[in-house]
């Protein structure tokens, strides 16, 4: 016969079998806030704006309080696409909000690299030189990339967002906004394609002195195992690349490509296309290809964003800069030049 003390509920279950404790609660349910849209949001979407400042509510959470009339702003119902304006209202209801998942912050030594690859910043944007090997964003496996290092180093910044993206094998200089009309601004200007990049890649073999442009289609797609590919078909989206030959060595062409796209993987596949992989590329370079890069002393992908020209966002003004190669990229044209001579 079993006892118990007064007020202790029993509990049933199989001999030596315990039940599960209840599971913690990882939400939390917030308050109404009024919030004020500042000059720098203005332009943006309802719908965006709210996303950007109730964390862990899921977008048709979102959507839904906004249809129910639950969302206004100045105090009048809204679509989530109404454009916001300068100094207005809006009210947000009570929402259950998943707490933030505690992820490894980044330490202060990577905190350290990426703050002295800034080789440019003003009150409305800065660029960053990202080294070879580190992603611009986190996830698929990543705690973080190189925009939460920026976050975690800049406490205090009230907004760092990414105007474009690099392969993370891929080193050079990356456009980071530090306000809304900046990223707008930025972004317009990739579209309309007023923004210059010019990329530096070493390619296997010599590459013809004719083939000055590539206008081939790309195509995405996954491999069995979900790992993103992309392919010259005619079902893809249209793409261009410019090419000039800076440098010819032994084996290889040192290359200017200048992507007047911006499709996902474009140089490389467009120069594997070519049947001139670039070096140390291990999704479109063959692997006797890869081994002699590697006896060569190749430890990367030869790819590098060497040169920006833009028209800075606020002042007009235009900008050219340049990245130097890290010290891995460095070598091996070092290596090569002293194999091969003066170079061509």
């Amino acid at each position: 016969m079993t006892s118990s003390r007064p007020g202790q509920k029993q509990r049933h279950g199989k001999p030596g079998q315990t039940r599960p404790e209840p599971a913690a609660d990882t939400g939390f349910r917030s308050e109404v806030q009024w919030l004020t849209v500042d000059p720098d949001t203005a332009g943006q979407r309802l719908d965006n704006f709210l996303m950007a400042r109730v964390r862990g509510v899921p977008r048709s959470v979102i959507y839904r309080v906004i249809r129910k009339g639950e969302v206004r702003v100045n105090k009048g119902r809204v679509r989530p696409d109404t454009k916001l304006n300068a100094g207005d209202q809006v009210r947000v209801p009570p929402m259950t909000q998943k707490a933030r998942e505690e992820k490894p912050a980044p330490g202060s030594r990577v905190q350290g690299v990426m703050e002295a690859a800034v080789v440019f910043e003003n009150a409305e944007m800065l660029v960053v030189n990202k080294p070879s090997g580190i992603a611009v964003h986190g996830g698929s496996g990543l705690d973080f990339g190189l925009i939460e290092v920026l976050r975690a180093a800049r406490p205090d910044a009230r907004l760092l967002e990414l105007v474009h993206r690099l392969d993370r094998d891929t080193s050079g200089l990356v456009m980071v906004a530090k306000k809304r009309s900046a990223l707008r601004f930025l972004q317009e200007e990739l579209r309309q394609k007023r923004i210059r990049k010019h990329y530096h890649a070493l390619v296997e073999g010599d590459w013809p002195a004719a083939v000055t442009a590539v206008d081939e289609p790309l195509l995405r797609y996954e491999l069995p195992n979900g790992e993103r590919r992309v392919r010259v078909d005619a079902a893809g989206k249209a793409s261009r690349t410019l090419y000039r030959v800076l440098a010819r060595y032994q084996g290889y062409s040192l290359m200017q490509a200048s992507p007047v796209t911006g499709r996902t993987h474009q140089i490389r596949v467009h120069s594997a296309h070519c049947g001139h992989p670039i070096a140390g590329d291990d999704k479109y370079m063959d692997d006797s290809g890869q081994k002699a890069f590697r006896a060569a002393g190749g430890q990367r992908l030869m790819l590098h964003a060497r040169a920006l020209e833009l028209t800075l966002p606020g002042s007009g003004e235009p900008l050219s800069l340049e990245a130097p190669y890290d010290d891995a990229f460095a070598a091996v044209i070092e290596r090569l030049e002293a194999r091969s001579g003066s170079p061509d």
